[in-house]
């Protein structure tokens, strides 16, 4: 039976494949750029690698420690849609000025600055979910919203890649193609905001305060505590943070990888589309099997495979090799992803979704600083970056442990609906 969206589920939906835009670009072409600033300022690959890991690293840290903050404010009445606009434009107006930084120095801070506004939007975006849709849809509009992200960021993503790969043919400078590129990427972004920006209602949230920033802080503590007490919730962020650090860590660093090996640019780029349009229907696959299949052993393929798939990158020093890589990560990144969000949806509580998204957030940006920083620091101390990319596979070993553990905990929300 065909799966209908909607209108609000279409609206936060189409956010997916705005941001998405974005992340593709700062997984794709942007490493390639910056590797070009690197190199005209004479760093090493490997430092080069490096530096770019440290950014990506304090942009996560950053998002991690304002994340509960910021979506234990946004269940307050009234504050979500604000929060959730303002992070939208600085990731935007973030995204528009890296095209006139042609410092690497300078690029990288600014990288810094839109990539926290880039992944504070998704906090206050995934705590949406149970504002526009039921629980019983929440893992196909998930993947739904996953799906169409990796599609529709091919858009602005080929046209960029035309205008960057052609610039000698075009007659442009190569800091000029990438500067309208970055220009097209933020204008989609924005452009594909709109209608969740117009239809969006917050159904479930808590009465305004007085003072509503001290009390978010003693929202926060509260829900620590809860957390403590909920065996479930506690042990899948547990879980998450060790699993989702290696797939954040290869999304954010694939690039990055293939480059400091030596594979040929245009190569990598291609591939990493193919990782797109690999992506989108497995996405949607994953959604449909969630209704025949607990979204729990779905989670579990997909973890063991990104094992595999860490494994296999160990090896990695061919073209051929990057381009079965990433036709693997295209087939389980969005199951992993959406179910993941949905499933965490499903055993919280829905007027404190804010809240708990913003603890996910921890785990999911402490993952992905930890990730990041340690295949950094690993390819600098030993000199390889494959050694460095190994210590991957450590994360989703035990993400596996953990997550086998959590599913078998009995759940407050899940006990209460029975």
């Amino acid at each position: 039976m065909r799966f209908k969206l909607t209108k609000e589920e279409k609206n936060w939906v189409l956010y997916d494949v705005g941001n998405s835009a974005f992340m593709l670009l700062i997984s794709t072409i942007m490493p390639i750029y910056f590797n070009y600033l690197a190199g005209n300022a004479g760093l090493s690959d490997v430092d080069y690698m490096a530096y770019w890991g440290y950014a990506s690293s304090i942009a996560t840290l950053v998002v991690a420690l304002m994340g509960p903050i910021c979506g234990t404010m946004a269940d307050t009445k009234g504050y979500k849609k604000p929060i959730f606009t303002i992070s939208l434009v600085v990731g935007a107006v973030g995204c528009i000025s890296l095209g006139f930084a042609k410092n690497w120095f300078l690029f990288l801070i600014i990288y810094i600055i839109a990539k926290i506004g880039y992944s504070g939007s998704l906090i206050f975006y995934d705590s949406m979910l149970s504002d526009v849709t039921k629980t019983e849809r929440m893992d196909n509009v998930s993947s739904q919203g996953y799906a169409w992200g990796y599609i529709g960021s091919c858009v602005p993503f080929i046209i960029s890649l035309v205008i960057v790969l052609g610039s000698n043919v075009i007659g442009i400078s190569m800091e000029t193609a990438m500067t309208i590129a970055f220009a097209i990427t933020a204008a989609w972004w924005i452009f594909m905001t709109l209608p969740l920006l117009k239809t969006y209602q917050q159904k479930y949230y808590v009465e305004k305060k007085p003072n509503a920033i001290k009390e978010s802080f003693l929202r926060l503590v509260r829900t620590f505590q809860n957390v403590r007490k909920e065996k479930k919730v506690f042990l899948f962020l547990l879980a998450f943070f060790f699993y989702i650090d290696g797939v954040y860590t290869i999304i954010d660093m694939a690039t990055a990888y293939g480059s400091a090996l030596g594979l040929d640019s245009t190569g990598l780029l291609l591939a990493l589309l193919l990782t797109q349009f690999v992506a989108f229907p497995f996405a949607i696959i994953f959604g449909r099997l969630a209704q025949k299949y607990a979204a729990e052993k779905l989670i579990m393929i997909c973890i063991v495979a990104y094992f595999c798939i860490a494994v296999f990158a160990i090896f990695l020093s061919t073209q051929l090799q990057f381009w079965i890589l990433a036709i693997f990560v295209g087939i389980f990144q969005g199951g992993i992803q959406a179910l993941s969000r949905s499933y965490f949806t499903k055993i919280i509580p829905a007027n404190q979704s804010g809240e708990y998204f913003g603890l996910m957030d921890i785990c999911g940006k402490g993952a992905s600083f930890m990730g990041t920083t340690v295949v950094s620091v690993v390819s600098q101390l030993t000199g390889s970056v494959n050694k460095g990319v190994g210590m991957i596979s450590l994360m989703f070993v035990i993400g596996i442990l953990l997550f086998r553990y959590a599913v078998r905990v009995e759940g407050t929300k899940d006990s209460e609906e029975a």
